[in-house]
């Protein structure tokens, strides 16, 4: 995908103007994504461009803009706040590829690939600064948005990595982990073109609670996509399974036993995909994306009928429709 095309959940969108303004944003928010990353020594340059240079969703910059056609989306602040959002973002893959162990990220190399998993680490941290750089004119509002999702990205990641403590219900703590990680920064993508295009304040809440929601759903046909294209996400079959093997569900004590087992051997691996595919489970969490999309779509029924809405409702339908 060229990296100025708008995100496929809103290619569908049928006011053709918004759809211009929001292509023409995303044009020199690319140029600046570029401008941001670039730095005088080639060795740091070329590590931390290659996920800018891969293109990518734009999902978050795109929403941004999006909210900001609620007021005047000209201003440079929505800009700004675009490329900041697009930053966090990558500079969060970067820390992950520093914890998991992918062996491409958009089809481009692993950062941990390219170099020793302290420089994706340091990339990330390098991306984070640069996106304090761009936002530190964004204002009081922003910045606390700012720092606020920072944390919690942090700590859906810390949350991830350590897993449901004794006692803590698998789903809810996975859950939580999807509305930190995902959730967490396409909120605030949402709440920021809302704050800085002066659009009416009372429009921030709505899509505060359409953009946490809305991430739940997207990572949650993440995991679906992973389990039926790639391999077990870790995620849904390491807790919806747990969780149907407790009620006795033999089918999925069964598939526990052989992903515990382990999956190093390809038959194995091959088997445990075949039957996660199969199993209810995958099923049950895309019928729970479509129940936390629909819910997005119910809290920004307040804002103005129009383009907006249509297409932050539109938007909604196509993640869980997705099938990359």
């Amino acid at each position: 995908m060229s990296p100025i095309s708008l995100p496929k959940q809103l290619r569908k969108v049928a006011d053709r103007a918004l759809l211009k303004s929001l292509e023409s944003g995303l044009e020199i928010i690319e140029t600046k994504l570029k401008e941001s990353t670039s730095h005088a020594e080639k060795i740091i340059h070329s590590s931390s461009r290659h996920l800018v240079d891969a293109g990518g969703k734009r999902v978050r910059p795109t929403l941004v803009l999006l909210a900001a056609q609620l007021g005047d989306p000209t201003k440079q602040q929505v800009i700004d706040a675009s490329v900041v959002v697009e930053l966090t973002h990558l500079a969060t893959l970067y820390q992950e590829d520093d914890i998991v162990e992918a062996t491409t990220r958009r089809g481009e190399p692993h950062a941990q690939k390219l170099r020793a998993n302290s420089v994706a680490l340091l990339n990330g941290d390098l991306l984070f600064a640069r996106a304090s750089q761009v936002g530190a004119h964004l204002g009081q509002a922003s910045l606390e948005l700012q720092a606020e999702t920072f944390e919690r990205l942090c700590l859906g990641q810390l949350h991830e990595t350590i897993g449901p403590i004794d006692g803590e219900d698998p789903i809810a703590h996975y859950i939580q982990v999807m509305a930190d990680k995902t959730g967490s920064l396409i909120s605030a993508s949402a709440r920021l073109g809302i704050i800085l295009s002066g659009a009416p304040a009372e429009f921030e809440e709505p899509m505060r609670l359409y953009g946490e929601k809305i991430g739940v759903a997207f990572q949650l046909i993440d995991d679906v996509i992973d389990i039926s294209e790639a391999g077990p996400s870790g995620k849904t079959p390491g807790t919806d399974l747990r969780k149907a093997a407790a009620t006795g569900d033999q089918g999925a004590i069964d598939l526990l036993e052989l992903i515990d087992g382990g999956l190093e051997e390809a038959a194995k691996l091959h088997e445990a995909l075949v039957r996660l595919r199969n199993h209810p489970v995958a099923e049950a969490a895309y019928q729970e994306a479509k129940r936390w999309a629909d819910e997005a779509v119910a809290d920004v029924q307040v804002l103005p009928d129009g383009a907006v809405k249509n297409a932050l409702a539109t938007f909604a339908q196509a993640v869980v429709d997705r099938q990359q």
